[in-house]
């Protein structure tokens, strides 16, 4: 409300320079102005927006991981996280958003230097209370709402402080409207808070109890109160702050003194959660709980996430980060900071460990999802487990239990992050838990490396072992035990001498290794190992040209809800099932397979065949080429029906094209000039040839009747929306 003048004059500013940043003080609004800012500017950047949330981020280090999160690149490389995600951004036109910039100062501007001096196409947006102070870097700095003047009788609607109150008092006061009668009690109201956005709906909620007389008076008698009063800040910890930061504060400790002793202790022992937790979660750090969260949530301390959480196994809580700094004040005075980080801990490396045991089951996509949600509070517990004396060992613990965690979400750069800063100062051999993770890192990209080799080839490997050097191994069912923990491990053991076997000419060996451990995985009813399995048995049976059997293995993977949610493991089954289909004689089919396949990597910031498509070279304008193109277009849950067989649900509606005369694929390479693409760009973009980009640009020119692309630019961006 009432950010018209900023958000046009932040979207001229972003089209000048490749780095804003919008500073002002919390609770002003700077996250939601930039939220705002970018869904404006999305069209402009063909590879998106991507927002980077990084209150919870509290060692610097981490930012990059952060950074990497939010694009979904899948970090399977020894790379150094900063040059994994300046590699995946190095060619691409894309918005990002770093929100919350100002306690990771020095990170983020070391990242935004590295990202604007490679990605040509990338342009920054950045929130934070300071500047990063790089030289490009722009500033626009965000104030208050606007309110009416002291003493104004009867102030207008115009006023956005007053549109914000009164909305946000109609959601706890239903039929509340601002009147000739109230009037001058919201204006004055506001204007004791000075605009600020959070203060304003922090007072709001509390029309549910009071009158706007009433809300006004008490105010007025707590600001009188404070003015003058030494007490640390919120925003930035000087006794000598602005009023503005006073303001805030007193709205803060309102709602605090409003609380009941309950929720004022369920406040400060919750602020250890950096991120949004569950009841759970919040049962092990505060005992019984239910009836201060709801006391919190009604007071908007909290803030319900049900649709976010549902996905996760259930609703979450969210507080904002103001609001948990103001209570790990209150739990820093009441000296229990370290007991509630300590139950914290506690509750996430008992979580770890079950979902360890766990593992190797069903429901591996939900684990995996609820871990998702909770990885800026298992950040927070390994943070507190590296700086608290005695505590590395349940670190240690923590890592090493979520390895089948770090490994099948890709975060192996982070995984690696934790393990080498915790494993000196425990001084001592690591613990099992560890063990297994470092076992787990190394073995996976052997099965990949070991397949991605094979299919390289494109043919079968000749034999380079004798029947006699080829290994012998016991039944799993001899090695197993029923609860045996370690199952995951020996399974994706048989994967290994699986792919192995192929690769040295002798899958006749791979397939029974594949058929044994298939049974395991699907009497557990486990996905994750069984991916790996189906993939190995696919790869086996087409080197052994059982091109059928090969398909349906594959298929059989894709089928998997596991693999359906996860797109790099759909990748690697679409390159699997092209080699067959082309093997089957069906080129443009595979062609369409490919083309999906290389889409997903590119998505993902990773190509494990990219050699071979080097060795292709570009695309041209072949009946192959077009079927890879086709490809390319297919979403992820598109190319999974269309590897199925399965009919393609038809997409929403293509906005029409304005009546200019170009065609809907000229005016599609028009708004990539106007992004400022080069040909060659265009051409990897869209997956055609660098000659049918330029004969695309030539035919737009001629047709829009311009001599340069310059004029392409500005004739686009003032098109209608």
């Amino acid at each position: 409300m009432g950010r018209r003048h900023e958000l046009a004059q932040a979207r001229r500013l972003l089209a000048a320079t490749r780095l804003l940043t919008l500073t002002g003080p919390g609770g002003v609004g700077k996250t939601r102005l930039a939220g705002r800012v970018a869904e404006g500017a999305v069209r402009g950047f063909p590879d998106g927006a991507r927002l980077v949330p990084l209150a919870a981020v509290r060692d610097g280090a981490l930012v990059p991981h952060a950074v990497a999160d939010a694009l979904g690149i899948r970090d399977e490389a020894a790379r150094a996280p900063l040059d994994t995600v300046v590699a995946h951004l190095r060619d691409r036109r894309l918005l990002l958003v770093l929100d919350n910039c100002e306690h990771v100062t020095a990170a983020c501007t070391s990242l935004v230097a590295s990202v604007l001096g490679a990605a040509e196409g990338v342009r920054v947006l950045a929130t934070s209370r300071h500047r990063l102070g790089l030289p490009e870097e722009r500033l626009l700095t965000v104030t208050p709402l606007a309110t009416p003047p002291p003493g104004d009788a009867l102030p207008g609607p115009e006023f956005p402080a007053l549109r914000l109150f009164a909305d946000r008092a109609a959601a706890v006061a239903p039929g509340f409207a601002i009147t000739d009668r109230n009037r001058a009690a919201v204006a004055r109201l506001c204007h004791r808070l000075d605009g600020l956005p959070l203060a304003i709906e922090l007072a709001a909620v509390r029309m549910h109890a009071l009158g706007v007389e009433q809300l006004d008076e008490r105010l007025g008698e707590r600001l009188g109160d404070r003015v003058g009063a030494h007490f640390r800040l919120l925003t930035c910890g000087s006794p000598a702050a602005p009023p503005r930061h006073r303001t805030l504060r007193s709205a803060v400790d309102w709602s605090h003194d409003l609380c009941t002793p309950a929720e004022q202790l369920a406040w400060a022992r919750l602020s250890v959660f950096t991120g949004s937790f569950d009841l759970a979660g919040a049962e092990a750090v505060c005992g019984e709980v239910l009836d201060a969260l709801v006391g919190l949530v009604e007071k908007s301390v909290l803030i319900r996430e049900a649709g976010k959480g549902e996905a996760a196994g259930g609703t979450r809580y969210r507080m904002l980060a103001l609001l948990r700094e103001y209570g790990l004040e209150k739990l820093a005075a009441l000296g229990a900071v370290g007991d509630s980080r300590r139950r914290l801990c506690a509750h996430f490396v008992r979580v770890a460990e079950e979902h360890e045991r766990s593992w190797f089951g069903p429901d591996q996509a939900g684990k995996l999802a609820g871990l998702r949600a909770e990885h800026d509070n298992l950040r927070a517990v390994l943070d507190f487990c590296l700086t608290t004396p005695g505590e590395s060992p349940r670190g240690l613990r923590l890592v090493g239990s979520l390895w089948f965690y770090w490994i099948a979400r890709g975060a192996w750069a982070e995984l690696r992050h934790w393990w080498q800063r915790l494993v000196p100062r425990e001084g001592r051999r690591p613990a099992p838990e560890l063990t297994r993770a470092h076992w787990a890192a190394a073995l996976i990209p052997l099965v990949r490396s070991r397949t991605n080799a094979v299919l390289l080839a494109g043919t079968p490997h000749p034999p380079t072992l004798a029947p006699d050097e080829t290994p012998e191994v016991s039944p799993l069912a001899e090695v197993l035990g029923d609860e045996n923990p370690l199952l995951a491990f020996h399974v994706l053991s048989r994967v290994e001498l699986a792919t192995t076997l192929t690769f040295h000419g002798r899958p006749e060996r791979a397939v029974p290794l594949c058929v044994e451990a298939l049974a395991v995985c699907e009497a557990h009813g486990e996905q994750w190992v069984r991916s790996y399995v189906l993939g190995a048995l696919a790869t086996a049976r087409w080197a052994l040209g059982e091109y059928e059997a090969a398909a349906e293995s594959a298929r059989r993977c894709l089928r998997l809800p596991y693999v359906a949610g996860e797109p790099h493991a759909v990748g690697g089954t679409l390159e699997i099932l092209a080699v067959v289909t082309a093997a089957r004689g069906d080129a443009e089919r595979a062609a369409v397979l490919r083309g999906a396949a290389q889409r997903i990597w590119y998505d993902l910031g990773h190509d494990p065949l990219a050699g071979q498509r080097q060795a292709h070279g570009p695309p041209g304008d072949t009946p192959y080429d077009e079927a890879h193109r086709r490809g390319h277009e297919l979403s992820v849950r598109e190319a999974l029906a269309y590897a199925l067989g399965e009919p393609l649900r038809p997409r929403r509606a293509a906005p029409p094209v304005p009546d200019t005369g170009l065609t809907r694929r000229e005016f599609e390479v028009a708004a990539l000039i106007a992004a400022g693409m080069t040909n060659r760009q265009i051409a990897e973009r869209l997956v055609i040839s660098r000659r049918t980009a330029e004969g695309h640009a030539e035919r737009i020119l001629a047709k829009l009747g311009f001599a340069a692309r310059s004029q392409v630019a500005a004739w686009f961006s003032g098109l209608p929306r």
